[in-house]
């Protein structure tokens, strides 16, 4: 990748995003060209990161949380930040809440970043650009941390020789480097554990086929992928011994949003006996989120269903229906990883245990 640093925050060769060294522009990976081209793309303004939110060039809720810290940072460098600090921040703040309503750490790093730019109002323009900018390299550095303990925390849940199923993209391009459920199998396989991993495709957007295989292939981990729909049968042929996904909102009572398809896997791993592992930073858990029928779900568009690139996949004229997320009930998670510790069995009283 295009160096940011002296070296990526990442910790990996490559990475989602990456603040430059000179901290006036973000690198970014585009996710929607891989696994058939690494391309990164720089990013100079709030408007800019906002539109490559909302387009998933970067996706995956502490990847769009870092996103969400790095756009504030440039905010408050712009033109508009020397002039009017507390508006422009203001302005980017309501613009990068509006590009993806699922993911909690987005509004969770507006919230964390907007409470220092508030005590930094009366410094210089060049003083309070630098500590946003700090800050939001502070939020980058910390999910990395998290991820690394959540890993090592994880890894107690996965069988010491056998086949591990993960859904959707939950590596090191979801987050600030490692990942959350990829870095779970990343820690197993540290500590001597022999996990083979089968990655849901994940339709429609691909991210498994496109990014759960990409990275675990660059880590020679190995891996196989499958058509969402496949699931069942190795369930049923008892080769699956352990689930591990991500999660972009965990509501207060253990409920957990993940990308569309995550509850069905859920109701198979519950009915094959099969522990199912969430892995999630402690900024992805709402506490003012009673339960999961408050997480808003977000509807992603109808041709992210109806095409495939440039390919027409039905019928001229018929729409889909394109929930981006699904709930999955506390009562089928076997335990709740954060950098922060475990909660299991998943309840109201066991999640709110974490919060010290």
């Amino acid at each position: 990748m295009p160096i940011a640093h002296s070296a990526p925050l990442s910790g990996h060769r490559y990475s989602a995003i990456e603040l430059v060294e000179d901290r006036d522009a973000c690198l970014m990976l585009d996710q929607r060209e891989l696994p058939v081209q690494e391309r990164y793309h720089r990013y100079e303004t709030v408007d800019e990161i906002a539109e490559a939110i909302r387009a998933m060039v970067i996706r995956g809720a502490p990847a769009i949380g870092i996103a969400a810290a790095y756009g504030l940072a440039l905010a408050a460098r712009s033109p508009r930040g020397r002039s009017d600090f507390a508006g422009e921040i203001a302005r980017a703040s309501t613009l990068l809440a509006a590009t993806r309503p699922t993911a909690v750490n987005l509004f969770w790093a507006i919230a964390r970043v907007g409470k220092q730019c508030a005590l930094w109002a009366d410094l210089s323009h060049a003083e309070r650009s630098e500590r946003v900018a700090d800050e939001a390299l502070e939020i980058h550095r910390e999910d990395v941390r998290a991820c690394r303990a959540m890993g090592a925390l994880g890894a107690a849940w996965m069988p010491d020789d056998g086949v591990v199923l993960t859904h959707c993209n939950a590596g090191a391009l979801a987050t600030g480097g490692y990942g959350t459920a990829l870095g779970v199998i990343r820690a197993a396989i540290a500590q001597g554990k022999r996990v083979r991993v089968l990655a849901d495709e994940t339709r429609p957007y691909l991210q498994g086929a496109r990014l759960t295989a990409w990275e675990l292939r660059h880590d020679d981990i190995p891996v196989e992928v499958i058509t969402d729909s496949m699931a069942a049968h190795f369930f049923q042929r008892g080769e699956i011994r352990a689930v591990v996904v991500g999660s972009d909102r965990v509501a207060a009572n253990g409920d957990v949003a993940n990308k569309i398809g995550t509850y069905g896997v859920a109701c198979l791993a519950h009915m094959h006996r099969c522990p199912l592992v969430v892995a999630a930073p402690w900024s992805t858990v709402d506490l003012q989120c009673a339960n999961g029928e408050q997480i808003p779900i977000e509807e992603r568009a109808s041709r992210e269903v109806t095409h495939l690139g440039d390919a027409q996949l039905v019928p001229y004229g018929v729409r889909a229906r394109h929930p981006g997320f699904d709930v999955t009930p506390a009562r089928l998670v076997t335990a709740l990883v954060t950098e922060r510790g475990i909660a299991s069995p998943v309840t109201a009283q066991s999640v709110g245990a974490l919060a010290g």
